[in-house]
Parts: C-alpha cells; structure tokens; sequence
C-alpha cells in the first residue's frame, strides 16, 4: 500500500513521509547509513525515503519509524453528519399537513415500484 500525498492545502499539519523520518532520525541522533543499516538497506535509499516527494510504502514508514523507536499511530475522530440541509430546510417551510401527504405519495410510489420489481423477477424465473 503506498501513502498518496495530498497538495500542502489538504494536509495542514500533516507531515509527509520523507520529511517525518528526516526530522525523527536527526532528532535521534542517528545517521542516514546507521538508519539505512538498521532498515537492511543503502544510504542512499534512505536519502531516496527522505525526500519530499518521496512516496513510501506504508510498509517502509512502519519499518523506519521502527528502526528510530517510533511506532505510527494513526488518529480517527467522528465527522459531522453529511446532510442536505436546503432538503432539510424546504421540508420544513411545508405545513404538517403537507409534509405527511408528501411522504404518503412516496410510499405509494415505492410500493408501486415494489410491485413492478417483483413482477419483473416473476417474469424471468
């Protein structure tokens, strides 16, 4: 699995890749070759890894923050519910009266497509 980079404007303080195991292997102490020789790798891959633009394997990720003592942790929390408010809004400028004949006119529409959908698997069987 390779980690997509987004442009800067969507990943606001979100590090990328390279310059995440940059900033953590100085931080350590540690050298490019001493980090590439605890990762079974060369130098300059760990140059290569380093970069910017670099587009690593999550794999590698977890294989170089392991090799610096770090392991990665990724954080999910609950986003807003995904609603049509103006669906929400103009449902409301209709009266009581008019919103429950609304939705009686849709059930009656989904059982008439209900029936047209058994009679159609009726015809095939």
């Amino acid at each position: 699995m390779h980690l997509f980079l987004l442009p800067t404007r969507y990943t606001s303080g979100v590090d990328r890749p390279g310059p995440l195991i940059a900033r953590l292997r100085r931080g350590s102490g540690v050298t490019q070759a001493q980090l590439a020789r605890r990762m079974g790798t060369t130098q300059p891959a760990v140059a290569k890894l380093e970069r910017d633009d670099s587009n690593p394997t999550l794999a590698t990720i977890v294989d170089a923050l392991d090799a610096l003592g770090h392991e990665l942790s990724l954080v999910t929390r609950p986003r807003p519910a995904r609603v049509d408010e103006s669906l929400i809004r103009r449902q409301l400028e209709l009266s009581p009266q008019q919103r429950l004949k609304s939705l009686e006119s849709m059930a009656r529409e989904g059982d008439l497509l209900s029936e047209a959908g058994a009679r159609s698997r009726a015809g095939r069987g």
